[in-house]
């Protein structure tokens, strides 16, 4: 099974054209299930639809969210289509299964107040201190997901123009604009924090870099974050799409359009970004609410 999936991820790398890191998670959600039929002693991807409902009655046991279980589902349903594709099966039992259904949730933003809190948390005295300031300061600015921002690099920024360049999902360009605060923030950086540690470990391609020069992990931007936030005293659950969620919800707060939002995003179908009109929503009514005096 585990060359299966290999084979399997060669063909999205070659023939589709996808990311690594959304290989990778295809790849995930793949060996899980691979490990449940192993559990289950099957040695083969099974044709019939009951052990794959199975399969996802055991994922509710386990407590996994509807979110995760639709994105399994759709990691299973294109894994099949595949399987019949090159004639591994005869029969596709995802055809005969319904998707689980995704319940209400909202993406989780920041005011603008706990946007400033968070953004002026890191201690600017400092070498690394400037860098964090300077990384939240670009993501807010320009509404990056975490893997864009650690895979930036120094040709895609043009300072001069206010422009940066970034490679999103599907390989797909972009060119965001970027404000004068982020980008004083980011020149701060360059010379008094990045241009010290390419002194000593020697030039990189990247942009941000951590205290011995190399590039910075998707995992180090999460941990940065949960500790400034827990060190301005935050209580919600913040991850670093929090604050590309807050960039966007706080575009449309302020009258940005919501054409405008999807490019700067970088999502390809625009109900991707109708969700951010939902948010708008419920916060106007929730301001409403504490603020009419008959509400």
């Amino acid at each position: 099974m585990i060359d299966t999936i290999a084979d399997y991820g060669r063909y999205l790398r070659l023939d589709r054209g996808l990311s690594k890191n959304t290989i990778t998670s295809y790849q995930q959600d793949l060996l899980e299930f691979s490990y449940y039929l192993e559990n289950n002693q099957k040695d083969t991807y099974p044709e019939d639809h009951f052990v794959i409902t199975n399969f996802f009655a055991d994922q509710d046991k386990q407590g996994k969210s509807k979110t995760t279980q639709m994105r399994m589902f759709s990691s299973l349903r294109r894994f099949y289509q595949w399987l019949e594709l090159i004639n591994k099966i005869e029969v596709n039992p995802m055809n005969e299964l319904d998707a689980p259904k995704k319940g209400q949730h909202l993406p989780i933003v920041l005011s603008m107040q706990e946007v400033d809190s968070l953004i002026e948390s890191p201690n600017t005295q400092t070498p690394l201190g400037i860098r964090d300031r300077a990384i939240f300061e670009t993501m807010y600015a320009t509404g990056l997901r975490v893997s864009e921002l650690v895979n930036l690099s120094m040709n895609d920024l043009h300072l001069d123009l206010g422009l940066i360049k970034t490679l999103g999902k599907g390989d797909k360009e972009r060119l965001l604009p970027i404000g004068d605060t982020a980008i004083k923030w980011i020149q701060k950086y360059f010379s008094e924090t990045r241009d010290q540690l390419v002194e000593r470990y020697g030039e990189q391609k990247e942009v941000f870099l951590n205290f011995r020069g190399n590039k910075l992990t998707r995992q180090s931007i999460w941990r940065m974050i949960k500790k400034y936030i827990a060190q301005v005293g935050i209580k919600k659950d913040v991850t670093p799409h929090t604050l590309r969620h807050s960039f966007a919800t706080n575009l449309l707060e302020n009258g940005a359009d919501l054409r405008v939002v999807q490019e700067l995003l970088g999502h390809s179908d625009i109900s991707t970004t109708q969700i951010y009109t939902h948010i708008n929503k419920t916060r106007m009514k929730q301001v409403y609410e504490n603020s009419h005096p008959r509400a």
